[in-house]
């Protein structure tokens, strides 16, 4: 008898969700979705970044996420690495045209940036995709900006901008009722 081997499956369903997340539908079907499965040192690593970003930055609510991190069971980063623009000439990143956009110099904070808004987008559809096929697994997750960001500026995940989806298979959901501040 084997009890409680439900955990076993996680790394096998973390998988799952990040195939979600790759096959969410892309602008132009262009693919510059990265992702990215932790173990459990990278796991512990990023909740560290974590609370070093939220001294650089001067924000609590890392500090809670961090431990987020650290009580989850796994962790999924989703990111985009910008391979050019729409052309589209939407408008929604700011700039009149790609071409100015493009022009324009980029600033590296937790995310570099501008990029194109079809770009972010498709960021979005995957991180969503991936949070809903991780609920229909039954499996509780949060999306954090914060181990994103972390990953990110820490040059943790090659991407222009990510999202992390830290992953619990618990009696409770640790990401229901979390404190703001430790």
């Amino acid at each position: 008898m084997k009890l409680n081997p439900e955990l076993e499956s996680l790394d096998t369903l973390a998988k799952v969700i990040l195939t979600a997340a790759r096959t969410a539908p892309k602008g132009k079907g262009i693919d510059d979705i990265v992702t990215c499965l932790l173990d459990p040192e990278e796991k512990a690593e990023l909740a560290g970044k974590m609370e070093e970003l939220s001294k650089i930055k001067s924000l609590k609510f890392l500090l809670r996420d961090a431990q987020n991190v650290r009580d989850s069971d796994s962790i999924v980063l989703i990111g985009m690495k910008a391979s050019g623009v729409s052309n589209l000439d939407c408008g929604a990143c700011g700039f009149a045209t790609c071409k100015e956009m493009l022009a324009h110099e980029k600033v590296q904070k937790e995310f570099l940036g501008p990029q194109c808004m079809i770009k972010y987008l498709d960021l979005g559809i995957a991180v969503g995709s991936a949070a809903a096929k991780a609920k229909d697994l039954c499996i509780d997750n949060r999306v954090l900006y914060s181990a994103g960001a972390a990953a990110c500026y820490f040059k943790m995940i090659d991407a222009d901008v990510a999202m992390g989806l830290p992953l619990s298979v618990k009696g409770k959901n640790i990401f229901f009722d979390r404190k703001s501040t430790r």
